[in-house]
């Protein structure tokens, strides 16, 4: 992997066009023998982004946002208290609604970006042609929206191919099985979407490096858990700290049982189809090596479909709660395929049992849910420790085993130590889907200070919810923080503040193609503290009233019961009152709409400093073999969709996995 450096130009090129999820998938399924080789020495493995590279453009894309995040630091809720539109813009709001309107959002996104080198693009960036030189006002919107796309994550240089890593990891394996499991049946498309492709990434990370052992953090309802699990043959554990995620786990295992009759019977009739085709294209004189041929493929498929069967139902899965602990037995049968003599071939239906996916996804994918109707704490102390102690001796039996999906119960922080909540914590790769807030640093900060995990995979979101050092007064907080991570940001308090990571939650593409700002909820809210300011005389901005907007029928209906909830007197304003500052505000709403789109243009710079903070932050550690970001999701369906990816510098020994 080690070359010679190239410049900051060539390291990567902007990503293209994404192939379908078959073809990705089919490069990910792979035999499951590791190799003699160490990722520092393989020539062939994609050029990541040097340090210096990286700190070149968390330093550019800072200096970018210190004069543009004043827009996206303001409170929406203050909109109209504290004049925002007319402090921040100089532009009508149709002005600003017309340049960015979602035919010219899309041909804004779709147009090449300036070329400028990336190390002077922060001091020989045009601002006076963005803000008034005096008033600070926005002056030119396509300027604006032009700058922001020049420092988002797709145009600045460090992202590598999803294909490219991909057809790296898996280049010296060999394919496993045509046999795909899909996942539309019991997951969302949008679910379906990330599951499938970060699962075929993790897989070729840990085949890549000769690990079995998966370590899921904030897994939730164990989707890719299970998947990893069932699809890639490797020995996973979900860790999750809510037990609420069991609530849809009953229907999730109807229609993955229902997927797995469908997902058979369609492997059968493809071979079906196959052999009628091959019977008709072959000469009379290739029948009877043809009917060998035949005999081989539908064994092997029906292998195959057995093969997955022992993947998806392992002897027992384990239900780990705080109190007790369980197993559950899961029986599997099968028929072998049969060939009946003649020409006409027919494929007999496996005989598989009624309960085979019963709990492919556990009902308790976390901590089992000890309600009062539940006799779980009526257990006594010598029962309860009895289930543990048969519990932890079935689990040490089945430590060596593969293809074991195991979901844990534990709240993660960055000083958690694994090894007590896996007992049989061994090399492993550690991955995380959508971790929240301070879970997606804290993974990349164990990844760095436990020598057993190996890789990391790492897609985060809620950016809303990391802590940041330089927010809030010191003392405020006990732990690590979330933000900022490289020794650069936090030598010059770099914080962005929660109203602008805010920003960086928003789905520019999505708004691109259509998808509304939920406008009217803010304005209603912005309106509502007007009332709550002028009448009442309260000027905090910060209590949270939560989805009062979904439940109220009007206006006023939304003011009467946010004041309940606010602990405001209601009765003390009339109806009348209240939708006098409707009236007076509800011309204005355009200007809100504007101001948020403007928010929404300049939320990927923000996601970018983060991960470009988190990748820096990579960087700076001395044992790494390879680190970089991966664009692993079509924004539009995820609009988080970059992936950390590292792995560690190590030597890897010919093993065959069982």
């Amino acid at each position: 992997m080690t070359r010679p450096p190239k410049s900051n130009a060539e390291l990567v090129a902007p990503l293209g066009p994404a192939r379908s999820h078959s073809f990705l998938l089919s490069m990910s399924r792979r035999g499951h023998e590791a190799f003699a080789a160490t990722p520092e020495a393989d020539e062939s493995f994609p050029v990541e982004p040097s340090a210096e590279a990286v700190k070149t453009r968390v330093r550019a894309v800072a200096q970018f946002l210190r004069r543009m995040l004043r827009l996206c630091r303001a409170h929406t809720v203050e909109f109209f208290t504290q004049g925002l539109w007319e402090k921040m813009v100089a532009l009508a709001p149709e002005t600003v609604l017309e340049a960015l309107s979602g035919e010219r959002l899309q041909r804004l996104l779709e147009e090449p970006p300036s070329q400028r080198p990336l190390e002077e693009a922060a001091d020989g960036c045009d601002f006076s042609s963005i803000f008034c030189k005096n008033s600070q006002k926005l002056v030119n919107v396509r300027a604006f929206a032009l700058a922001a796309k020049y420092y988002s994550m797709p145009n600045l240089g460090v992202c590598t191919s999803l294909e490219e890593m991909l057809k790296i990891l898996n280049s010296r394996q060999q394919p496993q099985s045509d046999v795909e499991m899909k996942t539309d049946d019991f997951m969302n498309n949008k679910k379906s979407h990330e599951v499938q492709l970060m699962s075929a990434l993790v897989d070729g990370i840990a085949k890549y490096n000769g690990l079995n052992q998966v370590i899921d953090l904030g897994s939730g309802k164990g989707y890719l858990s299970s998947f990893l699990s069932m699809q890639y043959n490797l020995k996973v554990y979900g860790i999750d700290s809510s037990n609420t995620n069991t609530h849809g786990a009953n229907e999730r295992n109807r229609k993955l049982k229902k997927h797995w009759r469908a997902y058979q019977s369609r492997a059968r009739a493809n071979v079906r189809g196959q052999v009628l085709e091959e019977e008709k294209e072959r000469p009379e004189q290739d029948k009877e090596k043809c009917k060998v041929n035949i005999s081989e493929k539908l064994l092997s498929t029906n292998n195959s479909l057995q093969r997955q069967a022992q993947v998806a139902t392992p002897d027992s899965v384990l239900f780990e709660t705080a109190d007790v602990f369980t197993d559950s037995d899961i029986s599997i049968t099968n028929k072998q395929y049969e060939l009946p003599s003649g020409a006409q071939l027919q494929l007999y239906e496996n005989d598989i049992s009624e309960n085979m996916f019963l709990n492919i996804l556990p009902a308790d994918a976390v901590e089992m849910d000890c309600s009062p109707k539940s006799n779980c704490r009526e257990l006594c102390e010598e029962e309860k420790e009895r289930r543990k102690m048969a519990s932890l001796k079935a689990k040490a039996s089945r430590s060596k085993e593969a293809n074991i999906y195991s979901p844990l119960t534990s709240y993660i922080t960055a000083e958690t130590e694994l090894s007590d909540i896996v007992t049989d914590l061994e090399d492993c790769v550690m991955v995380g889907l959508h971790t929240c807030g301070d879970l997606a640093p804290s993974t990349l900060r164990i990844f760095t200070s436990k020598p057993e995990i190996k890789a990391v995979c790492s897609v985060g979101c809620c950016y809303h919810l990391l802590s940041e050092e330089h927010e809030t007064q010191k003392g405020d907080f006990q732990g690590t923080w979330g933000f900022p991570m490289c020794q650069n940001l936090k030598e010059e308090a770099w914080f962005c503040g929660r109203n602008a990571r805010m920003a960086a939650c928003l789905a520019l593409e999505r708004v691109a193609v259509g998808q509304v700002l939920p406008t009217e909820s803010l304005f209603y809210r912005a309106v509502l503290q007007v009332i709550i300011e002028e009448f009442y005389g309260v000027n905090r901005s910060d209590r949270n009233i939560g989805k009062v907007f979904s439940k109220s029928s009007s206006f006023l209906d939304y003011v009467r019961k946010s004041l309940k909830k606010l602990e405001l007197d209601e009765s003390k304003i009339s109806d009348s009152l209240i939708m006098e500052y409707f009236g007076k505000y509800k011309h204005r709403m355009n200007e809100l709409e504007a101001f948020n789109m403007l928010k929404v243009v300049l939320g990927p710079c923000i996601e970018a400093l983060i991960l470009l903070d988190r990748l820096c932050y990579l960087k700076e550690q001395d044992n790494l073999a390879w680190s970089g970001l991966v664009k692993l999701f079509d924004p539009i369906k995820s609009p988080r969709c970059y992936a950390i990816v590292a792995m560690k510098k190590q030597t890897f020994h010919m093993q065959p996995n069982c």
